[in-house]
């Protein structure tokens, strides 16, 4: 069943694209959380006349992408989120809201398509790459900061996630040092166990090993008379 998304689900689409999903995850999933629309003909038309007003919106020229090029060299893009305790966020920042941000904040419209970003889901500062022309791109600056805190709470955020990292990866690395070397003893008490084991002795062949058979004693010969 194709659908157009009406917001950005993650390993679906983006805002705006038409997709093929199978009709129950539509019917039970998309469409009743208002996350997509069907794409009926009437739908699909007013998409078309939408994107054609965004082209127009968008840079024309080298001369206009290099100037907006260079206004986003200089602009760091803020978004205060809801976030746990060690800096993961309750949701994530995505292309799309990039792309709303610049064109609410900066009238500046770049097509999320040409954003290169995996949805972000930690507190953090972030360069993300973008097309702004063929040939003229721009590397923006986000900072991802707590709700109702500051650049601070932020980096403290970064310091307590990047602590359990480094715990996980020190307790990985461990349990990986420290099993291949029991492996090794158990191999080596094999080894130990199958050279003091005797070797049981070959079946002799057929005829081998038998003592051979004493002659028979001659009958005496019966007296004379």
């Amino acid at each position: 069943m194709q659908v157009i998304l009406l917001k950005d689900v993650e390993k679906i689409g983006l805002r705006g694209e038409v997709v093929d999903v199978a009709r129950g995850y539509a019917r039970n999933y998309l469409l009743p959380r208002q996350l997509a629309q069907a794409a009926t003909p009437g739908a699909l038309e007013d998409l078309r006349r939408r994107d054609e007003v965004r082209a127009r919106q968008e840079a024309r020229t080298h001369d206009e992408a290099r100037d907006i090029a260079a206004r986003l060299e200089q602009t760091v893009l803020r978004f205060d989120v809801k976030a746990g305790p060690t800096g993961s966020l309750f949701g994530s920042v995505t292309a799309t809201d990039i792309s709303d941000r610049l064109w609410a904040d900066h009238k500046v419209r770049i097509d999320r398509r040409k954003v290169e970003l995996e949805p972000i889901k930690r507190v953090g500062r972030y360069e993300v790459p973008l097309e702004v022309f063929t040939d003229v791109d721009a590397v923006l600056r986000l900072e991802v900061v707590p709700e109702g805190g500051d650049l601070a709470d932020m980096e403290a955020m970064e310091a307590a996630a990047r602590a359990e990292e480094e715990a996980a990866a020190a307790a990985a690395a461990e349990a990986a040092a420290a099993e291949p070397e029991g492996a090794v003893e158990a191999e080596e008490w094999v080894e130990v166990l199958e050279e003091a084991e005797p070797e049981e002795p070959e079946a002799p062949a057929e005829g081998e090993g038998e003592e051979p058979e004493a002659p028979a004693e001659p009958e005496p010969e019966p007296a004379e008379q």
